[in-house]
């Protein structure tokens, strides 16, 4: 699948992996495609951020992925739906990081170096790609863009693509700037 992707896919990916590297996470994720996405400032992906005001509020999207990540990877919508149940997420990550330290739930290893070979992709980041390759496919373009990384994550439940709705970027949105029927179109 990778001989379809574009430079620019691939540098998102190479991206995503030193993210996950720099986190001490044990796999690449979905938030670290996201996160390599922001960091790029070329190709179709970072246009389309861009052009829906993205750029100028990647801090707002690292903080609210950070904040995920300290709720062990609950999305919002997670959190909303255990505070329904009476279960106060903010108030169990506060006594575990009481005990623990700031990030115990995060999952990320404090130990950076403990991995030696190729970082794996996890569940999340697998689903992304091949979202992606569909996406391509259903658009009939021959080749895997940083673009189609982008909607993928748009349309996969969690935490990245909630951050995204969040901030405007939606699979609508990022289609209309990117394909037309907006302002805007990337070329």
């Amino acid at each position: 699948m990778f001989e379809r992707f574009t430079k620019d896919a691939r540098a998102v990916v190479m991206g995503a992996v030193e993210h996950a590297e720099g986190a001490g996470a044990g796999s690449v994720e979905a938030e670290h495609l996201l996160l390599a996405l922001l960091d790029r400032e070329a190709g179709r992906a970072s246009f389309a951020l861009a052009a829906l005001g993205l750029a100028e509020r990647g801090d707002a999207v690292r903080e609210a992925l950070g904040e995920a990540r300290r709720r062990a990877g609950l999305s919002q919508a997670d959190a909303e739906a255990l505070a329904g149940l009476g279960i106060d997420v903010s108030e169990i990550v506060a006594r575990v990081e009481e005990v623990h330290g700031v990030g115990a739930m995060s999952g990320d290893r404090k130990d950076k170096g403990w991995w030696s070979g190729r970082r794996s992709f996890g569940r999340g980041a697998k689903e992304i790609l091949e979202k992606a390759l569909r996406i391509a496919v259903a658009r009939r373009d021959r080749h895997i863009g940083d673009e189609h990384i982008l909607l993928a994550l748009t349309v996969r439940p969690g935490v990245p693509g909630e951050v995204l709705a969040d901030h405007g970027v939606t699979y609508e949105s990022v289609a209309r700037v990117l394909y037309g029927g907006g302002e805007a179109k990337a070329g």
